[in-house]
């Protein structure tokens, strides 16, 4: 349980301060600090617990990133189904955080949607936004993979390196999909939000935890398929 526990905790703790200051800041492209602002959010909450909760749970808290780990041979399926839980509700718990912080609000501006993901910037393509959500995943997942892998030798900097890789693929994918890479982190918004009046994000998150599901398994393929299956469970070195 206490693994259970410090997944529940962190991402909560990501939904709050990434999320969060989405809200507060905003996340539109030409006011550059807050696009910026948001991204440094993600990835630094990151950082903090992964040097916080990492030797305690391998500081998952994304569901597809414990995909990644159970394909690729380092956690088992019991503790998998346990940080799945643990991470979706823990979304939830961060979400219903910024509705006390922030209150319902007027579901049509920025903090109406408590960070939710959606498509407006790839035009409403279903197909365009999957696609980014794969690839950035793809990418996330397969650095944790790589750093945390027991040959990586990266020793205390395996945190700092997962969290500015979070940052940069925010900084791309702020503006297209507001950058899910995390089912989890996608559906504690769109259920809060949900609940304060505004349900579009429901309509598009099946993307936002396809997508990256899809892009965790195969980040794990690819990683397994270059440097072999390892019997180790996660962890963020520090």
């Amino acid at each position: 349980m206490k693994k259970y526990t410090a997944e529940f905790i962190g991402t909560a703790v990501l939904v709050f301060f990434g999320c969060g200051t989405a809200m507060l800041a905003g996340c539109d492209f030409s006011v550059g600090t807050g696009y910026l602002l948001t991204a440094l959010a993600f990835g630094l909450a990151i950082i903090a617990e992964a040097y916080c909760i990492g030797n305690i749970s391998g500081c998952h808290i994304n569901p597809a990133v414990s995909l990644g780990v159970l394909i690729s041979g380092r956690m088992s399926g019991k503790d998998f189904i346990g940080y799945i839980i643990a991470q979706v509700l823990g979304a939830i718990c961060g979400s219903f955080l910024l509705m006390g912080v922030f209150g319902l609000g007027d579901v049509t501006d920025q903090t109406g949607a408590f960070g939710s993901n959606g498509l407006a910037g790839v035009n409403e393509s279903v197909g365009a936004g999957f696609l980014v959500e794969l690839i950035l995943t793809f990418v996330f997942v397969l650095t944790v993979l790589g750093v945390t892998s027991n040959k990586a030798g990266h020793g205390s900097f395996g945190g700092l390196v997962i969290g500015f890789t979070l940052t940069f693929v925010h900084i791309l994918g702020i503006g297209l999909t507001g950058t899910s890479v995390n089912p989890a982190r996608s559906i504690g918004p769109a259920i809060v939000s949900a609940i304060n009046g505004n349900t579009a994000p429901l309509h598009v998150l099946w993307i936002f935890i396809a997508a990256p599901l899809l892009g965790g398994a195969a980040s794990a393929a690819c990683y397994t398929g270059l440097a072999g299956r390892e019997t180790k469970r996660l962890e963020t070195r520090r």
